[in-house]
């Protein structure tokens, strides 16, 4: 199996940093074929532009930088998105990467009479969210059902793909460092346990 770890954070020494530094060791420790975007690092562009706009309205071409992207993501049996919790979903990067990466075409297909509309049905998707909050106050809240809806449900599901796992990394900034590595270690190891076979869904809190 390969894995496609994807971290969106501006600060390379970042909990979140080394939370998808961690995922992606131990899918290679575990003999996995795993690559690693750093898309702050790599300067992708999220804007949403006119040639986006075009290519959704069906009359425009792909832009290479996405179709570039895609590629990777078709070389990926297992997609690992690790991101930082802001204002109850993922930063504008990630969140900008995901719509011009995603179209259709691609990620789905909107033809009228087609019988497939998710089109990444190959694809296993998990989520790794670091939270300044505690567990308590997100369940409080109901976070965890606005990442179900707008994300798991929204994004993972529309496009026909398996919904692997999605944990929470509460408490980051008040958190102990000591506990928070170890954390980091058993979770990375259950990813890599996961990314091990073609689909496995649901079984990280």
């Amino acid at each position: 199996m390969s894995s496609l770890v994807v971290v969106s954070h501006a600060d390379r020494t970042s909990l979140t940093h080394n939370a998808a530094r961690a995922a992606f060791d131990a899918i290679q420790a575990a003999g996995g074929d795993v690559e690693f975007a750093d898309l702050a690092v790599e300067g992708f562009d999220p804007r949403f532009a006119g040639a986006d706009l075009d290519l959704y309205r069906g009359k425009g071409r792909v832009p290479a930088e996405v179709v570039a992207e895609q590629e990777r993501i078709d070389r990926a049996d297992h997609l690992i998105l690790v991101f930082p919790m802001y204002w109850w979903s993922m930063p504008a990067l990630l969140k900008g990467w995901i719509d011009r990466v995603f179209v259709g075409g691609w990620a789905y297909d909107a033809t009228p009479g087609s019988t497939q509309f998710g089109m990444l049905d190959r694809l296993t998707i998990h989520l790794i969210i670091v939270a300044g909050d505690d567990a308590a106050s997100f369940e409080r809240h109901e976070i965890p059902q606005a990442v179900r809806t707008q994300i798991e449900r929204g994004i993972v599901k529309y496009c026909g793909a398996t919904h692997g796992s999605t944990t929470y990394v509460y408490e980051s900034d008040t958190k102990d460092r000591d506990l928070l590595a170890i954390e980091l270690r058993e979770l990375s190891e259950k990813i890599a346990e996961r990314t091990a076979s073609r689909s496995g869904a649901d079984i990280l809190a």
